[in-house]
């Protein structure tokens, strides 16, 4: 099945080709029980990341840099988003999730993105 998304003039371009680029995505990756989705979401502010179980559509754990951990720490936006990386890592592990498919949401893997990625893997979760 094809999936469209509307071309859009200025601005809104960015937002249409972020989403024909996770549509794309995917196609190809999907959450199991076993092995559920890590999906990133990032804004101009903050960044958001949580683990799916797309069979049953539930969401075992999340964590954002709204959390009140995060919320109020110092650093730049590459060092919370370590701190997001860490805190969805403890509590997928919590959760009993070893593992995860890593989805990065249409973004390029670089900067924030990389950095909650390495922080979730050196916090003991596997992709």
């Amino acid at each position: 099945m094809a999936y469209g998304v509307k071309i859009a003039k200025g601005k809104a371009y960015k937002g249409a080709a972020l989403k024909r680029r996770h549509i794309r995505i995917r196609k190809r990756i999907s959450g199991t029980a076993e092995r559920p989705r890590l999906v990133v979401t990032r804004s101009n502010r903050g960044i958001t990341a949580q683990v799916i179980d797309d069979l049953k559509g539930h969401t075992v754990a999340s964590a954002s840099t709204l959390d009140s951990s995060i919320r109020g720490g110092e650093g730049d936006k590459s060092a919370k988003a370590k701190q997001v990386g860490q805190l969805v890592a403890e509590r997928a592990k919590a959760a009993g999730v070893e593992s995860v498919v890593f989805d990065r949401g249409g973004n390029r893997y670089a900067g924030r993105i990389a950095a909650l990625a390495d922080a979730a893997r050196e916090a003991g979760l596997k992709f």
